[in-house]
């Protein structure tokens, strides 16, 4: 599987500019690619005032990236804020080559900006099949709660983390998606967004991808980029059946 990273600055609030730099790159991605990246919020930046920038799930602009995926033969991630009824999440899209829509809602709200103060938190954690693979796309701060990310019985092959995750705490998040691959016996990628935001919040971006074994892909990323990496099934197959790590890991529920 060949993933575009698309680690870009983010526009504070101006919903109208982050979707047409975005639309424009995804019209640049390389021929083959399977899959494309984007930030967490990539049409805000991380904002707690929803009321300013949120769509709906009938905005004309997932119509738009629905098109561009049929389009160009591939799929794509990023989280945006929605407004569904009475509340406002931070909802993951994943939007397939053939236009159909997979979404997640952001379960583990980063109480330290107060964000599940404005965003109602989802429940279910969201595995989609693609081309031969079973993908888990979690959210930012999920990543520091490593239940929640389990493979239970080798639920997913790739797991990926789209992210707005300030350069303070940078360190935190380098060894936590490396803790993530190898607990998880799982390819991982993760895409942050980089430039300074409204707040003074430096990101610095730190995508990156792993193998199985925790060992960099593509080491961490500053600046805007548009990287890519190829991703090979068999050989992460082949690694789980020599050295079964996940057959022995305790079984659980979570609530």
């Amino acid at each position: 599987m060949k993933i575009a990273m698309l680690q870009s600055p983010l526009a504070w609030e101006d919903i109208e500019q982050n979707k047409k730099h975005f639309l424009q790159q995804l019209n640049t991605i390389e021929e083959g690619t399977d899959l494309v990246v984007l930030p967490e919020m990539f049409v805000s930046g991380f904002t707690m005032n929803p009321e300013r920038v949120y769509i709906t799930m009938q905005d004309n602009f997932i119509a738009e990236l629905q098109s561009s995926c049929r389009e160009h033969l591939f799929a794509l991630i990023g989280s945006i804020v929605i407004k569904e009824g009475e509340y406002y999440y931070n909802r993951l899209f994943f939007i397939s080559d053939k236009g159909e829509i997979s979404t997640y809602d952001k379960r583990h709200l980063f109480s330290l900006a107060g964000e599940e103060k404005v965003y109602k938190a989802g429940k279910e954690r969201l595995i989609v099949e693609y081309r031969g693979w079973k993908i888990c796309p979690l959210v930012c701060y999920d990543l520091r709660f490593p239940v929640f990310s389990r493979n239970n019985d080798e639920a997913y092959d790739l797991l990926i983390y789209v992210a707005s995750w300030p350069d303070q705490r940078i360190y935190a998040w380098d060894s936590l998606l490396k803790a993530r691959a190898i607990e998880n016996m799982s390819y991982l990628v993760a895409v942050n967004r980089c430039g300074v935001d409204e707040n003074d919040n430096i990101y610095t971006g730190h995508s990156q991808a792993l193998d199985m074994l925790g060992k960099y892909l593509v080491e961490p990323l500053e600046g805007e980029h548009i990287t890519y990496t190829v991703l090979d099934k068999a050989k992460q197959d082949k690694i789980r059946k020599s050295f079964g790590v996940l057959r022995d890991a305790d079984t659980f529920t979570i609530d």
